[in-house]
């Protein structure tokens, strides 16, 4: 739903909710004098919200039974303005969650929100929470976003002993604009066990639920997961104060899914569709502040524009893959982006007048994986064919200033691809950037090829002597900062560390041409 004018009073909310009455199915009257906590509505995971750009954004909760979700805007915490108001419902087939556009913000304002739950047999308002977003200018001001991915991996959770999930807290700390989250919200193919042992002879000390107790197939199962992250203080804070534009990765369904080879005892739709990955879908949808028009069929990828700097250029690197997990022969159908979305980034990519486009990748493109694009040293082949006619493009297309994000690798690496050094040569010079996770094991660097001339300028990850799968508590969490100067249009990208300290970072200058790259290194 879209924010609706002239504002609506707490009064006028209470009275148009009083009509979803029925829907108990309890013929009893309203009653909205009741003040026994047990008869109001709660939040049971907070506020959050998304998709920000200069005039709109999503927001979203859960409440703990049927309900209506109210929300009032206003640019100051005080709240003696308001902008406007919106409601929308908040009922079982969506796991009590509730989620709307709120439409014609003020660009570059800092927005609060404050949400509420009426119940929608008594009438009665629970408890109000505030949140707290800045929409995207008009024109050049400085930006600063963060990214990662990888919540809760390998049976790592929330020992709150050990701090939770502090990465969040310390992104928080940073104050960004807003957060890219690259995928793997949640292992819905991994469980959280009550403890796991460390070196030494330590013990972590999970929280558990009953939904991470097994591996999900179930609709219940996979919103359990996304349920178990709002437990955490760190993660519940920062989604009160950050909106976030959110991906998907494999573990949200299952280990490297693809669409059609990925399934369980449940089979096939009729439709060809594999009913587990339409259950991860599902949940997904429930619980992330994702645009509904932006979701038309399920779809993730999408464009946000945030001011004239800076447009998001967000893909999809699961939904339209082949089923060959990037082996066997060589192929012609094999692709990992599908016709039909890479022929919308082309035409998003040639059309942005944006200074920098980011592309938000779930996966890297340089680092070998049979999961993923690379697959080793020489001329493009199987996925590699839709990288090399993408990179093409952008380069006879004159579109310039394309920097790549990722996570996923569960380790931070800065990399440079040269057509200079490259088997595959018609691009231009281009910088991807992986950093994760959040908070999961931790894994050593993998290695490039020289398929499009990566070069690891910097990489940190465990070592061969700590081992793979390095918990948490070692420090190895790892997220990245983007500034982007509104004066001079220069970005900067900072790789950092769970506690927040600055490992390695690059001045990038935009160019009208690519080539020479303008590039200053410091550490």
């Amino acid at each position: 739903m879209t924010l609706r004018r002239p504002v609506l009073t707490r009064r006028e909310l209470l009275s148009r909710s009083a009509s979803l009455a029925a829907f108990a199915g309890s013929g009893i009257l309203a009653k909205p004098y009741l003040s026994r906590a047990a008869d109001r509505p709660q939040i049971l995971c907070g506020i959050q919200s998304g998709d920000i750009d200069a005039g709109s954004a999503v927001a979203w909760s859960r409440a703990d039974r049927p309900s209506r979700m109210c929300i009032e805007t206003s640019t100051v915490e005080s709240f003696k303005s308001i902008l406007g108001a919106a409601s929308a419902d908040a009922l079982p087939d969506r796991d009590f969650t509730a989620k709307f556009a709120l439409d014609d913000l003020p660009a570059g304002q800092d927005i609060f929100y404050r949400v509420w739950f009426e119940d929608v047999a008594s009438g009665a308002a629970g408890e109000t929470r505030i949140g707290h977003f800045r929409t995207a200018p008009r024109g050049n001001n400085s930006i600063s976003f963060v990214w990662s991915g990888d919540v809760a991996g390998q049976g790592w959770g929330i020992d709150v002993a050990r701090g939770g999930y502090r990465s969040y807290r310390t992104m928080l700390e940073n104050r960004p604009d807003f957060f890219i989250h690259s995928g793997d919200h949640i292992y819905a193919d991994c469980t959280i066990p009550a403890t796991q042992a460390l070196p030494g002879g330590e013990i972590w000390r999970n929280l558990v639920t009953e939904e991470k107790s097994a591996v999900a197939h179930s609709l219940a199962q996979f919103r359990g997961n996304y349920r178990y992250n709002w437990l955490d203080d760190n993660f519940h804070d920062f989604h009160a104060q950050v909106p976030m534009f959110a991906q998907w990765d494999d573990h949200e369904v299952t280990d490297d899914w693809s669409p059609q080879g990925s399934y369980d005892n449940s089979g096939y739709d009729e439709n060809g569709n594999s009913r587990l990955i339409m259950r991860a879908r599902r949940a997904f949808f429930d619980y992330m502040p994702i645009r509904e028009r932006s979701a038309g069929g399920g779809r993730v990828y999408r464009r946000i524009g945030y001011g004239p700097l800076l447009d998001v250029f967000l893909i999809d690197m699961r939904s339209y893959r082949d089923n060959s997990w990037n082996k066997g022969d060589e192929r012609a159908d094999s692709f990992i982006l599908g016709a039909t979305q890479l022929a919308w980034l082309k035409r998003e990519l040639a059309a942005s007048n944006a200074t920098w486009k980011v592309i938000a990748a779930d996966l890297p493109i340089g680092l070998i994986s049979l999961d993923a694009v690379a697959l080793g040293d020489g001329p493009p082949s199987h996925r590699e064919h839709e990288i090399a006619d993408l990179l093409a493009f952008l380069k006879h297309a004159g579109v310039r200033n394309t920097v790549w994000l990722t996570a996923d690798m569960h380790y931070t690496a800065a990399h440079y691809y040269d057509p200079n050094r490259a088997v595959f040569s018609d691009f231009e010079p281009f910088w991807e950037f992986v950093s994760g996770p959040l908070h999961a094991g931790t894994w050593g660097p993998g290695q490039l090829d020289n398929t499009f001339g990566p070069a690891a300028m910097y990489q940190n990850g465990c070592s061969a002597e700590q081992g793979e799968n390095l918990a948490p508590c070692f420090g190895l969490q790892f997220f990245g900062r983007v500034d982007i100067d509104g004066k001079s249009g220069a970005m900067t990208v900072t790789l950092k560390d769970v506690d927040n300290r600055d490992l390695w970072s690059v001045d990038i200058l935009p160019q009208p041409q690519a080539r020479p790259a303008v590039v200053a290194q410091h550490s």
